[in-house]
This record gives C-alpha cells, structure tokens and sequence, in this order.
C-alpha cells in the first residue's frame, strides 16, 4: 500500500494513510442517520485506511456517538480547509460512511482514531448541528459484478499502462499497491484505489467521490492521469537538463581543479585565470548602476573565452579597465558653509560680485536641497580677466576636484563623444576623460574657449555638448566608446567664452550666461597689490625686502605699457621687473629696489602706449568713437574728408558689411536734414566724400558706430569741428534716432583710459550706465541722447564760439540726468 501525508481536523501535523482492498468484518445494514466528522485536505473513498486526528469538540463528540452506536461515520470534505467551525454549507454534499477501527486518546486531549472507508453517501440533510453534526443519508451502492465489454477492459488496461508509466516517471506508488491494482478488474474500485494514490486536489478528488457510475469515473480519472503524466515527462525534462548542466559544470570544475595542480606541480602559475578573477572583483568594487554591471561582466566573460593573444583580447581589456576606473559610485562631499565660500571667493577674487553672488546662491539651494540638478554657467568677457581662475576657486569653495578642458580648435566631433570601439585606438571623448582623471562623479567640470568650437565634415562638436550641458538629458550620457550611460547630473558645469555671438544657439539656451567685463585702472591696482605682485615675487625668489613697487609706477604700467581689458601683460611686465631685481639679487646686490613712475623707464623701456595725437585739438572731420574688442574697450578716431567728384561716398579701413551700412545710413541722414544742417544740395552731388577708420589691418564691424559716422560726416559738411575731449557710441537710423548698443563698460573704460571724460550714450542704456562701478562713473559725464540733434549740440563746436563755451549750455541740460 501507499503512505501518504495529510492534514487533517486542523491539527497540523502529519499522518500516515493506507488504501484497504477488504470489507469490514461481518455484513452491516447502512442506518439512516449517523454522526458527521468534517475532514479538510483530504478526501477519503471506499475502502480506503487511513488515521485521523480528531481536535474540535464537535468532531470529538461525534466520534464518540459514532463509537456508542455501530462506530460507523460519515467523512466529508470541508470546502474551505482553514474554516475552524464549519457549518453544513462548508461541507461537500457527498462523503465516505467509514468504520471507526480503533481510537487512542491523545495526552493533549486531542483523539487519534484508525477508519476504513465502507460507502458512498450522499447528504440529504442534517437532523443534528449541536453538540455535534448528524446527518441524514442515502447511501450510494455500487454492483458487486465489474460491467463488461471491450471499452471497460480497454479502460482498464489504459489506467494500468498509465500507472506504470507515471512510476516509470518517478512517480512514488509502493509495490503493494501496484500488485493489487494490475489484479483489479473492477472499474470503480480501481478507480478509487488510484485517485487514493494521486496528489490530487480536494475539488478534484471530491469529483471522482461524486462520479457514481464506475466507468464514467475510471474515464475521468483517466484524463487526469495523462494530465499528472504530462507534468511528470515536462519535469523530468527539467530535471534531465539540469543534471547534464550540472554534470558538465562538475566536468569543468574538475579539469580546472586538474590543470592547476599539475601547474602547481610543473611550478607554473595561471596568471590568465588570475586576472579574470582580479578583473571580476574590481567590476563588483566599481559598484556599476544595474544597467552597466551586465555589460562589463558580458565583456569579462568574452575576454575569459578569448585568447590572450587575440587581437580583440587588448581592446575589451582596455574597455575593462576604463568601466573600472570610471567613478561610477564616488563622490566627494560638499562643503556647505556660504560663510566659508564667502571668504574664499573674496580671498581669491576681486570685484566680480554677480558671480560670486550666483555661487553663494547656488551653496544656498544645495544645503536646502540635497539633490539638485548641476548649474551649467558660462562666464563671457575678455582674455586675462579670470574666467579660468574663477572656475579653480569655485571648486576650492565646493571643496570639490577641478577638472578643465579646452575646446579651442576642436572640430572633431569623437573628441567630445569618442570614437567607436571598432576603430584602432579608440578612446573615449574628453568629458569621460575628464570625469576619470577627476575620480570622482561630480566634479566642477571647466570647458575653456566654448566658443571657438569649430566644424567640418567631422561633425559639429557644439552639436555634441547638447546633451552634454542639458541638465534633463545628461542624466543618462552614452559615450560611443563605453557604448553605456553615465549620470552628469552631479557635475558643475562651467564654460568660459571670449564672446557670447559664436556659440551654437541651441547650446547658449542650455547655459546660465554671466558676464565680465574688464578691470579699470583702479580695479587693476588692488588686484597687483594683493594677487600679482605676491605671486611674481614668490615665482622669482625674491621678496618685499628686495623689490618695492609704487603705485604710481603700477599705475604707469597700466596706462603706458598695457592696453587691455585683463590682466597678462600687466602681470608679463611685473615679471619682467621680478626678473631683473632677481638677477640683481643674485650677483650679490644689497638693499630694497624701489620702482617708480619715473625709474620705470629703465626697467620696460620706452611707453608702449602713447596719446594719439589727434587729441591736442578740435578738428574738423574727426570724432572719437568708442568700440568693443576682444582685448575689452577701444577708441576709434573715425575721418573724413571732402573732395570735388560726382557724389560717391568711399568707406576704407577693413570695415565689415554692418559697418558700412551704417555709414550709408549717416549719409542718407545727413542729405535728408541738409537744409536744416546748412547743407547745400549741390554739395552731395559735386563732391565725393571718404570716410576712412584707422588701424586699417584691423577688421572692424558692428553698428555701435553710426552716430560716430555720422557726426564727423555731418563736421566735414559743415566745416564745423569736433570735440576732441567727447567720445560717442550709438547706432544711427535714418530718422536719425540713435539706438542702444552693448559694451559699456568696456568703452567707458577705454574713454577713462585715454582721458576723455564725456560720453554720449543712447537713453536706453542708462541701466547699463547704472551697473557701472562707482570708480569708473566718478568723474566722468555720461549725455544721454535721443537723435542726432542732441548729438551734433554736443559734440560740434558751433561758429564764432568758443568750444568750452559753446557746450557749457547743453552740459548744464544734461547735468541733472547724470
């Protein structure tokens, strides 16, 4: 017979069941009526032995009625197995009536009792719930004589076959059992016998309990073997493959455990297998997001197949080491103290309060806020005004790695992205490069010269920073070379340009532009006080004991030897001067050299830099403009002159085509306002006029000056002079309204420069007049205008009047809006 293991009355623990083939002793007539002991997880039939725990005082008592009356009980399944008081409807309408065979009484007051299956029965209805279940039955007779026929025995031999095969299998069924199943011949009680032996549910079990007609039943237990059967063979299936698996991973296992003791006895070391190991643990080091770590361990896997000697072997090892060496999961911490970024930034910087300030916020919102997107800024000035130093500060106050770039000249777009593995020294691009040598992920990430990126048939590289300097897209950056993302949402980003014009401008949307504008003479002082001086006499090994500027003599240097808007050449002829005292020092030379404005002269030579010499008076046809560079602001001295011609107008001095329209836009209004101006008509048509812009090597553009143009046109015509100590900037319509232009500071420090105090600027740059240092605005008049009207009052001397008197007027008008 077969052991099984049920749960049974609730008890939890397991019992032992059998299957009987023989009627209880002596003939019985079925009652009527008889007590019901519910059963859950099992279904118990006809015939079959099985020990029962009896716990719930309902089901004890039952027993005991059962065992004072013939010991006959019903068993019927609950339909739900965790109801611990079950009522009649959680009860199965069809049971087993079952001899109570023996009953041990348990020490926990629970009841063990032995019951033999005697018949079918079907619940008519209960005539006791309380203080146990009694039921009315109507017992199901099944016919002592097997039926007959080719499809019965047919049956049978397919259930017995399936049997086998099922033990074939695996399937568990003692050997008892299976002789008295291949001696049975009646269909019913086969049919018991083996659904008693199958782990069938207790809804499929209680539908065989419920198929009264024997063949029927054998059917249907038929399908549900070759159900069972299926599951085996797809088991076994599972099981064979996994065992060969095993076998062949055991096999593996073995020859290596074989090959490295015969290297271990030849003296050998496997130094292949050992750095695959050592790759494996630095990959599981790296700590690689989810996406990438697959990736590297695909590569590794491949490598370990490879030979070492294989040409691909150089390049996935190469790829190895930059997954690994990449920061994947390293970050260093910020220093959050604004008070202490405050000092550093003063520490390290002059002036440039808008930047700092934008730092000291940006500080402000981390400490706030754990995770924020990395600002993208761009500093835009001139050359030599510490774009790049600034970037270094900002990482000191941070307390992050500095990493910087340079995207001058590149045109390339790999070099940005990298190159593709397939190609033969491939790298990747230059921001990995950066995040690798920073070693860590979130770095302040400088790119220098961001608007001098080039392009050509290698792609643009500007194109490629899109998604480089998106915060809503870096977060997930694929290089071509790595071919998986890496997160940039934590890098600072900080880009530096000389001009904001060139930049792509899909990628000036993605950036936060700051600008900076140049340094005046007294800015530039403070800074060689306190940053250049020290620095030059510490690079030259020299001290304050061995060399002592004044600060006429700094001054003179800034006026005489350098025109710019940074600070190089300031600091070159610093150095210049370091170098000399240091080689006095050297040959033994004792006492403190002391420059000065005068003793200048034997240090630099002569000025670099001299007045120009249209500055000693009023002339006519020439006016002093004012222009931005590169290098920060510039004078231009625009000329004209007048000639006898048939009306041309001729425009030299390497002028762009802006330029040149500006000037015929002066023309144009000067020949409309000639009758109010003095201006003959016949003037335009019998003379040809030249407007020429020195420095004629120099490329000049931009509209800032038209009124320039204008004015000196306007003198030429009307032989009237110009002042020579009024500088202008502005752009001319042909109503002759005068528009607002860029630059202003710049050009209010090259007027400064060249000693010239008023400026006529357009109304509405009065804000940008506003933001100008107090250093520079003291001292100096700013003419707001409107027209030409209010620029030719200003800048022209009128006839039979003194300059100085003829502007007094239109100065006191003036004075109150500056």
């Amino acid at each position: 017979m077969k052991d099984r293991d049920v749960d049974v009355e609730g008890s939890g623990e397991k019992i032992e069941t059998g299957v009987g083939v023989e009627q209880p002793q002596g003939e019985r007539k079925m009652p009527s009526q008889v007590p019901l002991l519910p059963v859950r997880d099992v279904v118990v039939y006809p015939f079959m032995i099985l020990p029962l725990f009896v716990g719930r005082d309902k089901s004890i008592r039952a027993v005991d009625e059962a065992l004072s009356r013939e010991r006959l009980i019903l068993l019927a399944a609950q339909r739900d197995a965790e109801a611990e008081d079950p009522g009649p409807e959680d009860l199965y309408p069809v049971g087993t009536v079952a001899m109570i065979m023996r009953m041990l009484k348990m020490p926990d007051g629970r009841v063990k009792i032995l019951v033999q299956g005697v018949s079918r029965a079907r619940i008519l209805g209960f005539t006791r719930r309380d203080p146990y279940f009694e039921a009315k039955i109507a017992e199901v007779t099944e016919p002592e004589t097997a039926p007959q026929g080719l499809e019965v025995e047919a049956l049978i031999r397919s259930v017995k076959e399936q049997i086998q095969k099922g033990v074939n299998l695996g399937k568990g069924v003692s050997p008892d059992v299976l002789v008295i199943l291949n001696n049975m011949e009646h269909p019913g009680r086969l049919a018991d016998l083996v659904a008693s032996n199958l782990d069938l549910k207790v809804e499929q079990a209680e539908q065989i309990l419920e198929i009264f007609d024997p063949v029927e039943r054998l059917k249907k237990l038929s399908e549900l073997l070759g159900k069972e059967i299926e599951v085996q063979e797809m088991q076994h299936k599972i099981q064979s493959q996994a065992r060969e698996e095993m076998d062949k991973t055991h096999r593996e296992y073995y020859l290596r455990e074989q090959l490295k003791a015969i290297q271990k006895e030849l003296g050998e070391t496997d130094e292949r297998s050992q750095e695959i190991q050592e790759l494996e643990q630095k990959i599981e080091r790296a700590k690689m997001p989810p996406e990438v770590a697959p990736e590297a361990k695909t590569q590794l896997g491949r490598l370990s197949r490879m030979h070492p000697d294989a040409a691909e072997a150089s390049v996935i090892r190469t790829y190895l080491d930059w997954l690994i060496d990449l920061p994947w999961a390293k970050q260093t911490k910020d220093k959050l103290s604004i008070k202490q970024a405050h000092r550093i930034l003063e520490k390290d910087h002059y002036d440039l309060e808008k930047v700092k300030e934008r730092i000291l916020e940006y500080l402000a919102v981390r400490k706030l806020k754990k995770q924020m997107k990395g600002p993208i800024l761009c500093f835009v000035g001139p050359p030599g005004v510490g774009k790049t130093s600034l970037g270094r500060s900002i990482a000191r106050a941070l307390g992050r790695k500095f990493v910087r770039i340079s995207l001058g000249g590149v045109r390339d777009e790999a070099e940005i992205r990298g190159h593709r593995r397939t190609y033969i020294g491939a790298l990747p691009g230059k921001i990995i490069q950066g995040i690798k040598q920073a070693g860590t992920n979130n770095p302040v990430f400088m790119m220098d010269e961001v608007d001098k990126v080039g392009a050509d048939f290698r792609g643009d590289p500007s194109a490629a920073l899109l998604e480089v300097l998106d915060p809503e897209q870096n977060v997930s950056f694929t290089d071509h070379y790595l071919g998986v993302p890496f997160d940039l949402r934590n890098v600072m980003f900080i880009t530096t340009a000389n001009l904001a014009d060139p930049i792509l401008p899909a990628l000036k949307d993605r950036m936060e532009i700051i600008e900076i504008s140049g340094y005046t003479e007294e800015e530039k002082l403070h800074i060689a006080n306190r940053y250049l001086l020290p620095r030059q006499l510490d690079e030259h090994g020299i001290n304050k004991k061995h060399l002592e500027f004044t600060d006429d003599a700094i001054l003179k240097i800034i006026q005489s030897y350098t025109r710019e808007a940074g600070l190089r050449n300031l600091e070159r002829e610093i150095a210049t001067i370091c170098r000399k005292a240091a080689r006095d020092v050297a040959e033994g030379k004792k006492g403190l050299t002391r420059v000065t404005a005068a003793s200048l002269h034997r240090f630099l030579g002569a000025p670099k830099f001299l007045p120009e010499a249209e500055q000693e008076k009023d002339e006519i046809g020439v006016a002093t403009g004012l222009a931005w560079t590169q290098t920060g602001g510039d004078i231009l001295y625009i000329e004209c002159t007048m000639m006898r011609g048939k009306g041309n107008l001729a425009l030299t001095g390497h002028l762009g085509d802006v330029m040149k329209e500006s000037a015929q836009a002066a023309m144009s209004y000067a020949r409309s306002r000639g009758v109010s101006l003095g201006i003959k008509e016949e003037t335009f048509a019998k003379h040809d006029i030249h407007i020429h812009v020195p420095a004629g090597a120099i490329p000049k553009d931009g509209p800032s000056a038209g009124i320039t143009m204008a004015t000196t046109l306007i003198s030429t015509l009307t032989r009237m002079p110009v002042r020579r100590d009024v500088a202008m900037t502005g752009e001319i319509t042909l109503r002759g309204k005068v528009l607002p232009v860029g630059g202003l500071k710049e050009k209010a420090l090259a007027a400064r420069r060249m000693g010239i105090k008023t400026v006529i600027v357009p109304s509405k740059n009065d804000k940008d007049v506003k933001e100008l240092p107090a250093t520079v605005r003291r001292g100096m008049q700013f003419v707001y205008v409107d027209d030409m009207d209010q620029v030719l009052k200003v800048a022209l001397v009128k006839r039979g009047a003194s300059r100085r008197g003829a502007a007094a007027s239109e100065e006191r008008r003036v004075a109150a809006r500056t």
